[in-house]
């Protein structure tokens, strides 16, 4: 009577115990964007801090200035960086990706993103690019890619690069100095 017991309650539990699925990768798109009060700084100032980033501390070389607008407070500047890609022996490929770094002032502080990022699949044609989403749907239908997991390990990387870039910036722009005070 026991063990018919223990067999109808283990039956019960596998009966009502949800199924557990893999979970599908999905690539969704890498973007930080952050939105910073400062009410105490002006927006020529603001803006003056953030050309001065991009133009000697930027270091995602390389880079092309695509817009920069003082009155409207704007600026957009692409960069490089690269990702690792593993082949079926082990050895691993850097892979250059392009993103664009955005900023605006605004009337309480300001604005920026770190995003619309695209892989160069061959470096012999770097004018040809392919967006990141697509790529890591092409890493995640390769043969190999179970094995390698390619399309997470880029993912990963890009979605860590966002970060940094995004850090870099706001930790400059942290740093400035207080308002009034004598340089």
């Amino acid at each position: 009577m026991k063990h018919l017991l223990r067999g109808l309650l283990v039956a019960g539990f596998l009966a009502f115990t949800p199924a557990a699925y893999a979970q599908d990768f999905v690539a969704a798109p890498i973007e930080y964007s952050e939105r910073v009060p400062d009410e105490n700084a002006e927006a020529s100032v603001l803006y003056q801090r953030t050309l001065d980033w991009t133009e000697n501390r930027f270091t995602y070389k390389p880079k092309e200035v695509i817009r920069t607008d003082a009155t409207k407070g704007e600026i957009r500047v692409s960069g490089t960086v690269k990702v690792k890609t593993a082949s079926n022996s082990g050895q691993m490929q850097e892979r250059p990706v392009v993103f664009e770094f955005v900023f605006r002032t605004l009337p309480t502080g300001y604005e920026y993103s770190v995003g619309y990022f695209r892989v160069i699949p061959d470096a012999k044609n770097p004018t040809t690019t392919v967006p990141f989403e697509e790529f890591v749907s092409q890493l995640a239908k390769e043969r190999n890619n179970e094995r390698t997991h390619n399309d997470r390990r880029v993912t990963a990387q890009a979605t860590s690069l966002a970060s940094e870039i995004a850090m870099s910036f706001r930790s400059y722009m942290n740093s400035r100095p207080a308002a009034g005070a004598i340089e």
